[in-house]
């Protein structure tokens, strides 16, 4: 599909970055492989399989967003004509049929300038995590406010707003949907399977930390934006503030002076668990066993959630840059991986 061409993302992959290149590199004109300092053989990897390939300077920090307008600039290079751009991250693969679907909407409706699809997980039942994430991106079909970090984008739309904002290490997709949609595009969400992700997410400490990344991204996200009228992020900083650290310190502070009536306040977190539980088996029409795990940790993540909240405005206080919030363990080399099948055979 010479109208298409695709930038791929990632630092340290390991063999998921094959996966997911070779699930696109030969069904669209171009693939960029953009990679954040990566140790394990990854744009080796790349330039193997036929991707262009750029590899990020070290002196300025690494976000998502910057790799993407890297990739996205690249590509504009070797393919000047190109009428979508697919992005996609290292860890996904790209489903059979998507870019041919999602090309035809884009072409379809010129008031559209990004389509997304269902980005699902590989393993969902390998964690509790990992299943966590596969309902996460389970969003409702239709028009909507904001895409994911896999999404197919009209090339002209992207280019009136600049691209991505290269400063956010978190959130970039959402805050650059909204100039998006304030320069008069639309973004739409397809009934359809768009990528399968790895998320390889096996401890409470990485889920702690993707949480503390969502919080720095509400945040900043709302100082960004919260002033317009959608008031973008605003109440889920709000939510965010209220549960993670109103409630709990008037419910434990003024325990002394009411003689521990005032922990009632704590029942709060099970109706919060109740009403988010019952929302997901009404809208979403999930098992009562992934309402309830989703709602338990819905309920949680407001605590790390603040500690993002509290981590983005004590920088941005000071003066300091954020840096990235990662979550995920070291995978495999590339070299590894191969010894590792040699040893097998």
């Amino acid at each position: 599909m010479k109208q298409i061409g695709l930038v791929a993302i990632g630092r340290n992959e390991g063999a998921r970055l094959g996966a997911c290149l070779r699930s696109a590199i030969d069904k669209v004109a171009v693939v960029v492989y953009v990679d954040s300092g990566s140790t394990d053989g990854s744009l080796e990897l790349a330039r193997s399989i036929g991707c262009d390939t750029v590899e990020l300077d070290l002196s300025t920090p690494f976000t998502a967003a910057r790799a993407r307008n890297a990739g996205f600039a690249r590509l504009q290079e070797a393919a000047p004509d190109i009428e979508f751009v697919q992005f996609v991250d290292g860890d996904c693969e790209v489903v059979d049929g998507w870019l041919e679907l999602a090309q035809q909407k884009l072409a379809a409706k010129s008031e559209l300038a990004v389509v997304c699809g269902r980005r699902r997980e590989k393993f969902p039942e390998a964690t509790a995590y990992n299943r966590l994430c596969d309902i996460e991106w389970d969003t409702p079909v239709g028009e909507a406010k904001a895409c994911g970090g896999d999404s197919m984008m009209r090339v002209k739309a992207l280019e009136q707003v600049g691209g991505f904002n290269p400063a956010l290490i978190a959130g970039e997709e959402p805050e650059l949907c909204v100039r998006l949609r304030q320069n008069g595009w639309k973004i739409e969400r397809l009934d359809a399977e768009m990528t399968l992700h790895d998320a390889q997410m096996t401890s409470f400490e990485q889920w702690w930390k993707r949480s503390q990344r969502a919080g720095h991204a509400y945040a900043e996200g709302s100082w960004l934006h919260g002033d317009t009228p959608e008031r973008h992020w605003v109440k889920d900083t709000l939510s965010i503030w209220f549960w993670g650290l109103v409630l709990p310190v008037l419910a434990l502070g003024a325990a002394w002076f009411t003689r521990g009536w005032s922990l009632l306040l704590l029942a709060g977190y099970p109706v919060l668990i109740y009403r988010i539980y019952r929302r997901m088996q009404q809208d979403r029409n999930l098992p009562a066993k992934d309402a309830a795990l989703y709602a338990i940790f819905c309920a949680l993540g407001r605590f790390p959630q603040l500690q993002g909240q509290i981590q983005f405005h004590q920088r941005r206080l000071l003066g300091q840059r954020s840096s990235l919030i990662e979550y995920k363990t070291s995978n495999p080399s590339i070299e590894q991986v191969k010894m590792s099948a040699k040893s097998t055979k």
